[in-house]
């Protein structure tokens, strides 16, 4: 039997975006036995995959933190015999990072697979592949990420065809029908304000403006997701829009998914929680920059990525790793005006379907 190593430790979207090429990955070796490397935080996100047999669990993140800790020592050891246990045959490395090259030389495979070239992204990743694989012609991240596949004799598989077999929870689902119920949300939009670098993130006060309009109008609520740490942004939006129909709603992950599934349109940048909310059919509203939407943005037709040039040029100008460094200032080029206008388009067309 064929034992397939995925590695994709991280983050939400980027998780999201290699769902399709694991689900034509098992598709095209019913026979094979997969198991993916994942961050323990996200493993929901592919312990209940139909393709998957196995989520081995790591923590590099805490590993860093507390590396000095037996403790950490010891999770670490055992997370890596996990892997090693597998034994599996070929690994597949969607991250591109030294630590998840090098988790595949680890793992005792012979032949190990990844990116090449530009598609790397540290180059020093490369030392630990047997064979690596450029992403040339390819305008998704998604499609990127089946040229990988297709090097192990998988298909070609067209953007039609593209699956995301997210989890489900009877609890989470239960939980916030109930929460949707005691707020009178029967229709309501989600506006997500939350990004990883500042400079992926509408300011504040744009939020707060647009949130208050849509709060104020019309027969949808707004329900404005986000994490703990992002709170006292919310807090500052919701002051400022002044809508009675305006709530903070947080969530847990699976939570969040129950809730995008109920959604009539989701506004927000480049973050996990759009990743989500577009692979199980959200209409959406995207505002991005710096990163470049067709690449990393929603892929149904009728969604609505609004893009700040200013923005993609200092990402253009700027190496990945020291982006989160360098920004200081939010995404400024796209206007309420536009934003506005981008949310009746898509609710016209997802009425019009």
């Amino acid at each position: 039997m064929l034992r397939i190593l995925v590695i994709r430790l991280s983050s939400i979207g980027d998780i999201v975006h290699a769902l399709p090429a694991v689900a034509a990955l098992g598709q095209s070796f019913p026979e094979a036995e997969i198991a993916w490397a994942v961050e323990s935080r996200f493993a929901e996100l592919v312990e209940q995959n139909p393709y998957v047999r196995h989520a081995i669990r790591l923590d590099t993140l805490g590993w860093r933190r507390r590396w000095k800790s037996a403790a950490t020592v010891k999770a670490a050891v055992d997370s890596l015999a996990a892997v090693r246990r597998f034994r599996p045959d070929c690994t597949l490395d969607f991250q591109g990072l030294v630590k998840s090259a090098a988790l595949g030389r680890l793992s005792g495979a012979a032949r190990r697979v990844g990116f090449g070239g530009a598609w790397l992204r540290e180059r020093w990743a490369a030392g630990f592949y047997s064979e690596q694989v450029p992403a040339s012609g390819r305008t998704h991240v998604v499609e990127e990420n089946l040229a990988l596949v297709e090097r192990l004799g998988v298909p070609p598989v067209s953007r039609e065809q593209w699956q995301f077999p997210l989890p489900t929870s009877d609890a989470a689902e239960a939980n916030v029908a109930q929460r949707l119920g005691a707020l009178g949300a029967q229709r309501f939009v989600i506006v997500n304000p939350g990004g990883g670098w500042i400079s992926k993130r509408w300011t504040p006060d744009r939020y707060g403006e647009l949130v208050g309009e849509l709060g104020r109008k019309g027969d949808c609520a707004v329900l404005i997701t986000g994490s703990p740490s992002e709170e006292g942004t919310i807090s500052g939006i919701l002051k400022r829009a002044q809508a009675p129909r305006a709530h903070y709603f947080p969530s847990t992950l699976m939570e969040f998914i129950a809730l995008a599934r109920r959604a009539s349109l989701l506004v927000g940048g480049d973050t996990g929680p759009l990743h989500l909310a577009a692979a199980v059919g959200t209409p959406i509203v995207a505002i991005y920059g710096p990163t470049n939407p067709a690449r990393n943005g929603p892929f149904c037709p009728e969604d609505i990525a609004l893009w700040s040039p200013g923005s993609a040029e200092q990402a253009r100008r700027t190496h990945w790793r020291l982006r989160k460094k360098r920004a200081t200032t939010y995404l400024q080029d796209v206007t309420v005006a536009a934003v506005r206008e981008a949310i009746r388009q898509r609710l016209a067309a997802a009425h019009a379907v």
